[in-house]
């Protein structure tokens, strides 16, 4: 299980060789919650230090998409307020974001 097992986190995954990180989330999208992304627009990007690895991260805002969003993978889904975000248990990597999305 691990020291992550039960954390959220946002859906994405890793780019595979060859796509761009829009065309990586996009399809990820699609094979995690089933949704056809229409407007899709850079955030932030941060880097973070796990104890046996380092990650680098891109994140974006989904503003538009087809489709209702299901857990594909067996994973659950759920919709956090902006307001709500520190207290949803996020991977540590994730952390950064919420003070971001705020000063939206």
């Amino acid at each position: 299980d691990g020291p992550f097992h039960g954390m959220w986190e946002f859906p994405g995954g890793k780019i595979d060789d060859g796509e761009e990180a829009v065309e990586a989330l996009q399809r990820e999208l699609e094979e995690e919650i089933g949704i056809a992304v229409t407007e899709i627009r850079h955030f932030m990007s941060l880097s973070h230090d796990y104890p046996d690895r380092s990650v680098g991260i891109d994140f974006y805002l989904v503003d538009a998409w087809e489709r209702q969003p299901e857990g594909l993978e067996g994973q659950q889904l759920r919709w956090v307020a902006i307001d709500q975000l520190e207290h949803a248990n996020l991977l540590p990597a994730d952390l950064p974001v919420i003070e971001a999305l705020r000063s939206l």
